[in-house]
């Protein structure tokens, strides 16, 4: 039998890059996969995807900078699907959208990444954790970083986020650790994914070095990490085999961060 038979799992940011890797793992595992984010038609070419493949998937539109969403949210996958066993807190908003140093940082930059990388993820978190405890079992899998480890040049409100995601995901995992329920937080680093195309084009220019050259700078490996390089961390940490872990904050880094 599939690793996660029937499970439910919502998976944030669903659309694309990490999360769109993680929604097919999980799916190919068996669980019945919800995938959320803002734009309908990546969405739908995810849940296609794995319906092609025999799995179960469903899509919700959402916009979860609208903290006021959050609630509704969880209520439409429950009542499509049933309660959220798995949930991977993925979307989210990186330095390259408006990278600067903090004497210059945008204030509405800062809330707004603090906001969907901290405080979504506490919200979500607060409202499927009920019916987690009810049945005794639950996965929460934080898509952290990196920089929630080390700090990020010109990026100090998503290095601020991610080492806060690090602590809720330590204290929840404290609170519940006798309940069933897991949280675990996965750690990547440079991911081949837009937003950190935009970084790579960033740091290539503030460098005066060539795309290429920037690139093959970034792990000690030469390259960056394909989203389904994380995915499989996700699986795991989402199946029965990975009971007994819990408040960890796992890196799929290539080798750029060795300690803790």
């Amino acid at each position: 039998m599939a690793k996660l038979q029937d499970r439910v799992a919502l998976v944030t940011g669903g659309g694309r890059g990490i999360g769109r890797a993680i929604a097919l793992a999980l799916a190919a595992e068996g669980a019945r996969v919800v995938v959320t984010a803002r734009t309908a038609d990546e969405l739908e070419e995810v849940a296609a995807t794995i319906r092609s493949a025999g799995g179960q998937a469903w899509t919700l539109t959402a916009d979860l900078a609208d903290r006021g969403s959050v609630q509704p949210l969880v209520r439409r996958v429950t009542d499509v699907c049933g309660p959220v066993e798995v949930l991977v807190n993925n979307a989210g908003i990186g330095s390259s959208a408006n990278p600067k140093p903090v004497v210059e940082f945008d204030d509405t930059f800062w809330d707004l990444t603090l906001a969907l990388n901290l405080t979504v993820p506490y919200l979500l978190c607060k409202a499927v954790l009920p019916a987690m405890l009810a049945r005794h079992w639950g996965r929460v899998i934080n898509i952290a970083s990196i920089n929630g480890k080390v700090g990020s040049l010109h990026g100090a409100a998503y290095a601020a986020s991610k080492h806060g995601l690090l602590g809720l995901t330590r204290s929840l995992a404290l609170e519940v650790a006798g309940d069933g329920i897991t949280v675990n937080a996965i750690c990547p680093g440079p991911v081949h994914t837009v937003m950190s195309d935009r970084r790579l084009e960033y740091d290539a220019r503030r460098r005066g070095v060539t795309l290429h050259e920037q690139e093959a700078s970034v792990t000690p490996m030469g390259r960056r990490l394909e989203p389904d390089e994380v995915a499989p961390l996700a699986v795991y940490l989402a199946g029965d085999g990975a009971a007994m872990v819990t408040g960890q904050a796992l890196n799929v880094c290539g080798g750029v961060v060795m300690a803790c």
